[in-house]
């Protein structure tokens, strides 16, 4: 069995400075990967030479739907450059600016259709869920289901952000089970308990929250998942929250 990476979204590090400083302190913070944005794959030299420099690989990327329409060529070769095999499109996006059926079944569609792209270049694409999808019906099917059905065929994979799928469901572990099919990775972020620290948007440091983070890493884990990526939305101490949340999680990877 592949032994599961431990990596940090370059989203939470923002606040500490360059991207120089940020991959230092993910390095001294512990990870050995990182998960950089569409901004970093755009100065792919740049990007390369820092992670070089800082010993880290950085097995998977964000990109918006919006620029991979546009210039998807530009960030495959980046990929390329960087050693980037997975890459994620986050929700939200264009396509589905009203929830109904239709933009669902269109989003499945042409990531479905990048998705075979991206394949002959050799990257995963995969979605990244927020909440959108999981949080009402439409006509009785959930637009998350919708999307992946229209998808059927393709290689589109989805990195499960378990935070915000549990904001939305109660039945996280579930989703997880019923999707290994195309779960590839997750993004690994807790919740603080309810009207506490309004400042960091209601997240926490990973094992300081109230999600139960031994059984949804075990769910994953079990459902073939090897990517887990550690984030927090707004952390008002970038590098302890790394650091903490790396040595709560580091008991998982032995």
């Amino acid at each position: 069995m592949t032994k599961p990476v431990l990596s940090l979204q370059l989203f939470s590090m923002r606040g500490l400075g360059d991207l120089g400083t940020q991959l230092e302190k993910a390095a001294s913070a512990g990870f050995g990967a990182v998960e950089p944005l569409e901004g970093h794959l755009r100065d792919a030299d740049s990007l390369q030479a820092r992670l070089v420099e800082n010993g880290l690989a950085a097995p998977s990327a964000h990109v918006g739907l919006e620029a991979l329409r546009s210039e998807r060529q530009r960030f495959v070769e980046a990929c390329q450059q960087c050693g980037i095999g997975q890459l994620f499109v986050p929700h939200p996006a264009p396509s589905v600016a009203r929830e109904t059926q239709a933009a669902w079944q269109r989003m499945g569609h042409e990531l479905g259709a990048l998705s075979e792209q991206m394949k002959a270049d050799g990257i995963v694409l995969g979605y990244h869920n927020k909440t959108a999808g999981f949080e009402r019906t439409i006509g009785g099917r959930y637009g998350f289901e919708l999307m992946f059905e229209a998808a059927r065929g393709s290689p589109l994979a989805w990195q499960a952000d378990i935070a915000w799928l549990a904001r939305a469901q109660p039945n996280a572990i579930e989703w997880i089970r019923r999707y290994a099919g195309v779960l590839v990775s997750v993004h690994v972020k807790d919740q603080a308990p309810d009207d506490t620290d309004p400042e960091e948007d209601g997240w926490a440091n990973v094992g300081s929250g109230v999600l139960l983070w031994p059984s949804l890493w075990r769910a994953a884990a079990t459902s073939g998942v090897r990517l887990f990526v550690v984030e927090h939305d707004n952390p008002r101490r970038p590098f302890e929250f790394a650091a903490r949340s790396y040595a709560y999680l580091s008991r998982f990877l032995t």
